[in-house]
């Protein structure tokens, strides 16, 4: 018998004066939770569920079956755990504040912009567009990852993504690369990336722990249900999306550690549109808060994904942007710390008009009494 103790953020409010000061910051953002679901699982299934608040916390984790109360207890750590800023060349990318990441695809067989940034010129002035709107990283990718899309020879992929790569730091952006194959990282770091962001977690290419653990940059490790084969959205079936997915990118994260990889240096990514149902998407995306419990930073990549299509009357994925800045926002509200967008300048613009908003609610109560 497996006996797992989860703890899920369910009550979250603009600051914890609402709350008397009954409230937690969340992830050291600028997200307060006040209340939590405490579920217990047992070989996969939940048994039970409790409720409770920061001064109640303690004592529903001592009621705890044995052998759950110590992560039960890291977890409440890690929902209260603030994140140092990533180091990313000259670039401090600061984690107490949501930050957007562009996505720069020089493919031809993208399903998001299909192949419009595929040449050196263009690539170049699309980057310098959007680090010039707000964009804190640049996200270089040369492989298509939409379903059905073949694999792609990492030589092809390393001459894809090394001009884009060279443009954008000679621009002084910070860069990441969007692969999952140990060459490619090796020659975009070798060109002057600063964090890779692996769609396999790690699992796709034997050596691409190594490679990250050995360079010491940042790395995102997704989800994706076929993460160790070809095919990424393969395998998805699940009994219960949400903690599927949170015991699978925990065993990723592990995986990392015991490879070299340092705890700092790892965020997370629940994969929305890989492998999942609209229904499984939109679970994992209301259920954000509870990453957290993982302790490291997190990133939603659910810019122009196709449930926003089968919301909204099959638009287009260039027909996009309401829906996508509608789950930035929802990221945000989960003290999401890294959102990987298409459309920067709308996404910064909302995500200053969302700050201006929280920085408000931390004065709305300054005039009441006690």
């Amino acid at each position: 018998m497996i006996q797992h103790a989860t703890i899920r953020p369910i009550g979250l409010v603009p600051g914890p004066q609402s709350e008397h000061g009954n409230a937690v910051r969340l992830a050291g953002g600028m997200i307060y939770a006040s209340r939590f679901a405490v579920v217990l699982r047992r070989d996969g299934k939940v048994v039970e569920r409790w409720l409770a608040s920061p001064d109640t916390i303690a004592e529903v984790i001592g009621n705890l079956p044995d052998g759950c109360g110590a992560e039960a207890e890291a977890q409440w750590s890690n929902l209260t755990l603030a994140h140092p800023p990533l180091a990313l060349g000259a670039r401090t990318i600061r984690l107490d504040q949501p930050q957007v990441m562009g996505i720069l695809n020089v493919t031809p067989d993208s399903f998001s912009d299909g192949g419009a940034h595929d040449s050196p010129d263009a690539a170049r002035e699309h980057a310098a567009a959007m680090v010039e709107a707000g964009a804190g990283i640049i996200d270089v990718g040369g492989e298509s990852t939409r379903p059905g899309a073949k694999p792609l020879w990492e030589g092809d992929e390393i001459a894809r993504v090394v001009p884009a790569i060279e443009a954008c730091v000679a621009m002084g952006a910070a860069v990441s690369i969007d692969t999952r194959k140990a060459a490619v990282m090796e020659a975009a770091l070798e060109a002057g990336a600063h964090m890779v962001n692996d769609v396999s977690g790690l699992a796709h290419d034997p050596r691409s722990a190594e490679v990250v653990a050995r360079a010491g940059v940042p790395v995102v490790l997704m989800h994706a249900p076929g993460a160790a084969g070809e095919d990424l959205h393969e395998g998805g079936e699940y009994e219960n999306v949400v903690f599927e997915v949170f015991d699978a990118l925990r065993a990723r994260r592990d995986a990392a550690l015991s490879a070299g990889i340092e705890a700092k240096n790892i965020l997370l990514d629940p994969g929305i549109g890989f492998g999942k149902s609209l229904a499984e998407n939109l679970a994992l995306i209301n259920a954000l808060p509870l990453f957290h419990a993982l302790g490291h930073p997190l990133m939603l990549g659910a810019s122009r994904k196709r449930m926003i299509g089968a919301l909204s009357n099959e638009a287009e994925a260039d027909a996009r942007l309401g829906g996508s800045i509608a789950l930035a926002m929802k990221g945000m509200d989960a003290s999401v710390q890294l959102l990987r967008v298409h459309d920067v300048p709308e996404t910064v613009q909302a995500r200053n008009v969302w700050r201006g908003l929280r920085d408000a609610a931390l004065t709305d109560f300054a005039d009441l009494p006690g």
